[in-house]
């Protein structure tokens, strides 16, 4: 397994298709998500990806949030095997990398509430009240820098 961290136009064809198919198939077909996955944010994201044999295994993306350079928002968190560590091992390694290519004070998601424990575990905490996102209700996380 690799792990990689790449700005929108250093992935290849395969490695975005890749992303584009895995992401589907979690939001979309697993958790029945009606929404435009393909938002406009991917051009200016660092895509980090864990892949074998060309396979996407575990994603997510990282982008400054419009309104603040000082804080770096990561979202479209997946894995594609569960209960095996690749949904930890990914968010371990983007935020090491965040913290030093991305040069930023806060790193925050929008957690799915059912993944809020998961989060707190790699040391976010929770700032905001439940709202619903995508028909998914959320919780506005933070990880201080």
């Amino acid at each position: 397994m690799n792990f990689i961290a790449k700005n929108f136009n250093e992935l290849s064809l395969e490695e975005l298709y890749e992303i584009l198919r895995a992401r589907s198939e979690i939001f979309i077909v697993e958790q029945n998500m009606h929404c435009q996955d393909m938002d406009g944010i991917d051009f200016r994201a660092r895509h980090f990806f864990i892949e074998e044999n060309g396979k996407v295994l575990a994603y997510l993306r990282a982008f400054y949030t419009d309104d603040d350079k000082n804080i770096v928002k990561i979202g479209r968190v997946l894995s594609m095997t569960h209960g095996i560590g690749l949904g930890a091992d990914i968010m371990r390694k983007a935020m090491a990398d965040i913290k030093k290519n991305m040069k930023c004070q806060k790193i925050c998601l929008n957690s799915q509430k059912s993944a809020i424990e998961f989060y707190q575990k790699l040391g976010f905490k929770s700032v905001s009240d439940e709202f619903l996102e995508e028909g998914v209700i959320h919780v506005k996380m933070e990880f201080e820098i």
